[in-house]
C-alpha cells in the first residue's frame, strides 16, 4: 500500500505496531489492576489479598491466632501475609508482560514499563 513511499512506509508500519502495542499494553494494565493473588502465611492462618499490581484489597486472620500474648507473632504473620501477596503480584505482573513481550516480537529480557 505504501511501497512507493520508501522509509515512510516502514515508518508507517512502525507507528502501527507501536499503536498496537500501546493498546495491548493498557490492556495489560487493566487485566494486572483486577487480577487477585492471595499470600499466606502461618500455613493460612493470616491471608492477604492483592491485585496483580501489588494493592493491598483483603485481610484474613483466623480468630485463634487472637491472643494477648503473641502480639508480635500475628504482626509478624500478617506482614509476612502481605509481603507474600505482593511478591506474587510482582511475578503475575512479569508472567504476563513477559507473554506480551513475546507476543509483540520484542527480544527476551526486555523489560516493558508496567
Amino acid at each position: 500500500m505504501l511501497k512507493g513511499l520508501g522509509n515512510l512506509g516502514d515508518m508507517a508500519k512502525m507507528m502501527k505496531t507501536a499503536q498496537e502495542m500501546q493498546g495491548k499494553m493498557a490492556k495489560l494494565q487493566e487485566d494486572l489492576a483486577s487480577t487477585i493473588v492471595e499470600g499466606e502465611s502461618g500455613a493460612g492462618l493470616v491471608k492477604a489479598t492483592a491485585t496483580a499490581k501489588g494493592t493491598l484489597t483483603g485481610l484474613d486472620i483466623d480468630p485463634s491466632i487472637f491472643n494477648s500474648e503473641d502480639k508480635e507473632v500475628v504482626e509478624d504473620l500478617i506482614l509476612a501475609a502481605i509481603k507474600d501477596a505482593q511478591e506474587k503480584a510482582m511475578e503475575k505482573t512479569r508472567e504476563e508482560t513477559r507473554k506480551l513481550s513475546e507476543e509483540l516480537g520484542l527480544p527476551a529480557g526486555m523489560d516493558l514499563p508496567v
